[in-house]
């Protein structure tokens, strides 16, 4: 048990640190790196804790990216920067290249090397799952992300702080 947490929090600091270099990448500024690496990290452990538990990795992605969406709102009006700042750089390290690499490798083994139809086959079977858990990934960022921002504009956050 101690093994697991221990892996969790080291792939969730490596979570922060990703975040934290898109954001310097971005430039965002220096009074926001600490909260950044904050929210990348928590975003990382909710979603490899997720997967721990065998949730499907769609849907923990979108609970860990709608995590920091909910949470980045209130933080950047407390702060006095774009909520932007605060839910891009921890959400960029989600983006499912693992499943994009294996999807076009897939594709580049059926189309150029390939010539046995059992096999063929499989490629196909992979491309398809590859590449619709890539796009609903995808799709569960976006509207983990988006749907926290139209929700909570600037009036309805200094709501409820009041």
């Amino acid at each position: 048990m101690l093994e697991i947490i221990l892996k969790l929090l080291e792939v969730a600091a490596w979570s922060g640190v990703a975040a934290l270099g898109f954001g310097l990448l971005f430039n965002i500024p220096k009074g926001t790196i600490v909260t950044v690496f904050v929210l990348g990290f928590s975003a990382g452990f909710i979603k490899f804790a997720l997967l721990k538990f065998d949730v499907n990795v769609v849907l923990a992605t979108f609970i860990a990216v709608l995590f920091v969406a909910v949470v980045c709102v209130p933080i950047a009006h407390k702060i006095h920067h774009p909520p932007v700042v605060f839910c891009v750089p921890p959400v960029i390290p989600m983006i499912p290249g693992y499943f994009a690499y294996e999807t076009v490798l897939s594709v580049m083994n059926f189309i150029f090397i390939e010539k046995d139809p059992s096999k063929r086959l499989i490629l196909i079977d992979s491309i398809f799952s590859n590449g619709f858990t890539m796009f609903f990934i995808l799709i569960s960022i976006t509207a983990g992300i988006s749907l926290p921002m139209l929700v909570l504009r600037k009036s309805t956050v200094k709501k409820v702080e009041d």
